[in-house]
């Protein structure tokens, strides 16, 4: 299958025009100009498919669910909008319930519905709870761990946790021992404790900005401490909810390591109204996600590819270097944080293509070799807000 594009993006190089030829479920050939021979599909854009690792769920179903059908549907509203690699996220829960939630999705991830897990939580800030219960939040117990990674089979890609609580150096050390991912997120760690977790071995900062201490011009907090050491990689939301566009750009002038992520949740791609995020009950007005009664944000209701135009639209840089920026952000990066395979459009890589229009709405989806959602039918997603 042979596709042309007025603008292609492997993941390192821009070529106008260019081509992608693919045999079954891998990459066989590149190249800029006109293809060699008549084009299968053509494009606006073409780009590799995006890697989101940190999302609830999306389609009304919540991935804490652990059922065969939640699975399914999330995964399948998030590669139609573009993301072929995806990390299931998971947030607070009691023991026994995060046990079986973990040992489900280790089940879909050996079944390739899913890439992996995140468990952001249990091990979180009280004080900086956001969208999860405090009442279940508890201190790392090295038992519990060892369970839950022993359920995850390999599975577990990530976890977040406050690097303040007690036993959170300890539990950091033990995930990056098991060549897990330590986050630091929902927390109000002083720069200093931060400092500690990373060479304890964290490498990722969750959601930069949400749910965390903010910076304080004598007490710099966790923020400063993520960003200014090149280990770290940071997460953003770039959804127009949860940072500012000034915030954005100033992250990305402190630092070439940002993911950019969805956080989504089940109410993603539904309409306005009542959904779960674990146990949370959330209300969803405009799109946005609160917990019910409060103001307090509940996750998104993005895509990637919405979190990938916002990201080129607010760079303030010109087109060319903001897409080539958007898209190591949606790619490159996130994948490089969690030890996933390497993204990009070149020979022997997999095919995993998204293909866009010139506004950047999505208009093909492949996963694997095989379209999601195939150019010039019906099932282009397009730029509105899912």
């Amino acid at each position: 299958m042979l596709i042309a594009a007025d603008t292609l993006l492997t993941g390192a190089d821009l070529l106008r025009p260019g081509w992608i030829d693919l045999a079954g479920d891998t990459v066989r050939a590149v190249g800029s100009g006109h293809p060699p021979t008549p084009a299968d599909h053509t494009a606006a854009v073409v780009v590799p498919g995006f890697v989101d690792t940190h999302l609830h769920g999306g389609a009304g179903a919540d991935f804490s669910a652990g059922t065969l059908a939640a699975t399914s549907a999330a995964a399948g509203l998030h590669r139609r909008h573009g993301s072929t690699t995806l990390i299931a996220s998971l947030v607070t829960a009691a023991p026994d319930d995060l046990l079986r939630q973990v040992a489900a999705l280790a089940e879909h991830t050996r079944a390739g519905l899913i890439d992996g897990i995140h468990l952001e939580g249990p091990w979180l800030s009280v004080h900086r709870c956001g969208a999860h219960d405090a009442s279940l939040m508890r201190d790392p117990d090295p038992v519990e761990l060892t369970r839950i990674l022993d359920a995850g089979g390999g599975a577990v890609r990530m976890v977040t946790l406050a690097p303040e609580r007690a036993g959170a150096l300890e539990a950091i050390t033990a995930l990056a021992d098991a060549a897990v991912v330590a986050a630091v997120g929902h927390t109000e760690a002083s720069y200093a404790q931060t400092r500690a977790a990373i060479d304890a071995g964290a490498t990722v900062g969750t959601h930069l900005f949400n749910a965390m201490r903010p910076i304080g011009h004598r007490a710099p907090g966790p923020i400063v401490a993520l960003l200014e050491d090149p280990r770290v990689t940071v997460e953003l939301i770039t959804d127009g909810v949860h940072v500012d566009p000034a915030i954005y750009r100033h992250v990305c002038r402190s630092s070439d390591r940002v993911s950019l992520i969805t956080d989504a949740m089940a109410a993603t791609g539904g309409a306005d109204g009542h959904y779960l995020l674990g146990t949370m009950s959330v209300e969803v007005q405009d799109g946005k996600a609160r917990v019910a009664g409060t103001d307090t944000i509940a996750g998104s209701t993005a895509t990637m590819d919405a979190v990938f135009r916002f990201a080129v639209a607010h760079s303030g840089l010109g087109r060319d270097d903001a897409l080539l920026q958007a898209v190591r952000q949606a790619t490159i990066n996130p994948a490089r944080a969690l030890g996933l395979p390497r993204p990009g459009l070149v020979p022997g890589a997999p095919a995993d293509v998204v293909t866009m229009d010139a506004d950047l709405g999505v208009t093909g989806t492949l996963y694997r070799g095989s379209w999601v959602v195939t150019p010039g039918g019906d099932g282009g997603v397009g730029t509105a807000t899912p």
